[in-house]
């Protein structure tokens, strides 16, 4: 049986690539491969830029009203084709059901959000600034701006916190798609280009990070949002800025909860399940480590460890899985491997996932909810991201302990703390480094008016995806002052100035 072999998308067109190299893209449900992906050529790269600078003198000058209505009109293909997406979204990442469609229907939240691009894009005025004088200030688009994402949100990252607010403020774009997952934002991309984009608006490639570089320096590219590790994250906020780009990039995370003593436990402990182990904790807004006061620690690791034994592990197809795969083979032995490194830093496995077998699925890329007791500071285990369906306990004094073990990290996306209390909810809020906080809630992302707003090593950049922060990031601001002349002014003698201040 042969392979479907993918194409890149530049100027509107979907092209063969001329690489000799493709990549294999696998059901991560059975492990077989479904499709090839190119590894574009730096050629092919180039294009794709060349394309959307070619396309944006022709966009940024379309009325801002036009292109909300293609936003209107791609929201509208979302919702028609959301049970194809998420299908898609299933198939090659492995999420269950209702986590795949959440992922497509996170990015038509964003898209309902870049709808209302004329109010986003309304600017500020003051008549009368000085005598005479008013000032109008406007948003206008910068050019071409590039995204480089990850696998693990194939629908929500591309066409959710980048593409809506890039190309309806006026810019235009190239997506350098997920090598691992590139067919839910290939055909993202098809209903939107059938919604009416004009050609090179939106431009997709696929390639290794040696040919994404040329995207970091090229001096078309005015700007990169970018999703993904914090060492390459790092190399592209330093690359990209250096070339004098605006640059906001997204990276790991270890996000810590707090369960205070006067929590309600089993209640608790079912917010921790679905933080821990929902998306196989491939996701940088997981919870997989959790501080604990030693008063209720054991109750809590019962909960945990009853209620993870009732996850179902399956493919993520099957409307019963409550668990389905990690990604590829490479990373369940990656998660695998540190489940190892946890037991031998001396954690307790309380529960062990990576012997887990689904009948019918033995090639599909498994690993089962895994829970680790006893993680102290020191430990590896507790402090880096794993991205796999993995908990880190760590047993604390108090709210005191518990908050500086959590400030410790050098990753500061999310946190959460769980209680009764009024006064420690207020405290945690006001004194945790993370940028996005739940009182209560296991996984505090915000709805797109707000920005995703990750801080220290889990954030590099000055503005971030959604909100306020995703309208400025791809907008710079121009104000224009403006004076009428009239019979007097031939009379007055023009001041350093230029009568903008109206002080003596």
């Amino acid at each position: 049986m042969s392979v479907k072999k993918l194409k890149y998308c530049a100027g509107g067109e979907w092209k063969e690539s001329k690489t000799e190299k493709y990549m294999s893209i696998t059901d991560s449900n059975t492990g077989k491969i479904i499709a090839e992906t190119p590894c574009c050529t730096r050629e092919e790269v180039n294009e794709a830029v060349k394309a959307a600078k070619a396309a944006f003198p022709a966009w940024s000058d379309t009325p801002v009203s036009e292109r909300s209505h293609l936003m209107f009109r791609f929201r509208t293909l979302l919702e028609e084709h959301l049970d194809e997406l998420t299908l898609l979204v299933c198939t090659e990442l492995g999420k269950n059901v209702n986590e795949a469609r959440g992922d497509v229907i996170k990015a038509i939240e964003v898209v309902e959000l870049a709808c209302s691009a004329p109010v986003l894009m309304q600017g500020d005025s003051l008549m009368n600034v000085s005598v005479g004088h008013d000032t109008v200030m406007y948003r206008e688009p910068l050019g071409v701006f590039a995204g480089i994402v990850p696998y693990n949100f194939p629908g929500m990252i591309p066409f959710g916190w980048m593409l809506p607010l890039c190309i309806t403020t006026g810019n235009t774009f190239v997506l350098k798609a997920a090598s691992l997952v590139p067919q839910t934002a290939m055909r993202m991309l098809e209903l939107l280009i059938e919604a009416g984009l004009p050609p090179g608006v939106v431009n997709l490639v696929t390639c290794s990070r040696r040919e994404a570089e040329l995207l970091l320096s090229h001096p078309d590219v005015k700007g990169i949002s970018y999703v993904g590790s914090t060492t390459v994250g790092r190399h592209v906020y330093a690359t990209a800025a250096a070339n004098g780009k605006r640059v906001q990039a997204l990276c790991e995370a270890k996000n810590h909860g707090l369960v205070l003593k006067d929590a309600i436990l089993d209640v608790t402990a079912r917010r921790i399940i679905n933080s821990s182990f929902g998306c196989a904790g491939q996701r940088c807004m997981a919870l997989p480590a959790v501080c604990v006061e030693e008063a209720v620690a054991d109750e809590l690791v019962a909960y945990v460890d009853k209620f993870a034994r009732e996850l179902r592990v399956g493919p993520g197809y099957d409307p019963q899985t409550d668990l389905g795969p990690v990604v590829s083979a490479e990373h369940k032995k990656s998660v695998s491997d540190w489940i190892a490194r946890g037991v031998e830093e001396g954690a307790r496995l309380v529960l062990d996932g990576r012997e887990v077998s689904v009948p019918g699925y033995e090639g599909g890329f498994y690993v089962g909810p895994t829970v680790l007791d006893h993680v102290t500071p020191d430990m590896e285990v507790g402090n880096r991201e794993i991205f796999g369906p993995v908990v880190c306990i760590k047993r604390v004094k108090d709210f005191e302990d518990g908050l500086r073990i959590m400030n410790d990290s050098e990753f500061a996306n999310g946190s959460c703390i769980f209680t009764q209390s009024g006064h420690f909810a207020r405290e945690f809020a006001r004194r945790t480094h993370a940028g996005m906080v739940g009182v209560n809630v296991g996984i505090p992302v915000p709805i797109s008016v707000f920005p995703f707003s990750g801080h220290k090593n889990s954030f590099f950049g000055d503005l971030h995806v959604m909100g306020k922060d995703g309208v400025a990031f791809y907008t710079e601001v121009k104000s224009v002052t403006s004076k009428w002349f009239t019979e007097e002014d031939s009379k007055d003698k023009i001041s350093t100035w230029e009568g903008t201040i109206s002080r003596a």
